[in-house]
């Protein structure tokens, strides 16, 4: 299959219509996309876990409380038991994808402890599980009309409240997500 166009550092935003309760309403930020599939993190799933509690699942210590407070993410329905760390800068950490030339992302625990201690990123998301895709899957959904696409905007993952992140990212695309038909493109 030839990929025209890589959907790597963009969102995936979930159309209205979107009734599939592992997607209803998330954006999802696209870390790798390639003729193999596609691999992404939703940004804006929370579940009932704070940082601080995962640190002592972990038998870490932080004594900063804006991190000990900070949710953890449900990043997608696939391996819900592994962590993902989004952040910026970049940095060097075990097991790195940079995604951006400002995002990346880390599954390694260094980047947890150096958290935990206030050494690591300045902004981080973290995430259990991941969302995927096939070859040719998210090609297909996205013919089917299941998603919009346009380039991420890291201060939506890192900066916008939760609540606000799906329709912020909309309107990165110029578009009012409540006023999208659930016929588009069908003639």
């Amino acid at each position: 299959m030839d990929i025209q166009v890589s959907l790597t550092n963009h969102f995936l935003i979930a159309m209205p219509t979107m009734v599939d309760p592992n997607f209803y309403h998330t954006v999802t930020y696209i870390i790798e996309h390639n003729e193999d599939g596609a691999m992404g993190i939703v940004i804006n799933q929370p579940v009932a876990l704070t940082f601080g509690e995962m640190a002592k699942q972990l038998g870490l210590v932080s004594d900063d409380s804006k991190l000990l407070n900070q949710t953890i993410f449900r990043g997608g329905p696939v391996e819900l038991e592994r962590g993902f760390v989004l952040h910026r800068p970049v940095g060097k950490w075990d097991s790195t994808l940079k995604v951006s030339d400002n995002i990346a992302i880390s599954t390694s625990s260094d980047v947890v402890e150096a958290l935990a201690k206030g050494e690591g990123p300045s902004e981080s998301l973290v995430a259990l599980g991941y969302a995927g895709w096939g070859a040719g899957q998210l090609e297909q959904e996205m013919a089917d009309n299941a998603w919009l696409s346009g380039p991420a905007d890291a201060d939506v993952i890192f900066k916008t409240n939760v609540e606000e992140r799906w329709k912020a990212a909309t309107k990165l695309l110029g578009v009012e997500i409540n006023q999208i038909s659930s016929a588009v493109g069908h003639a």
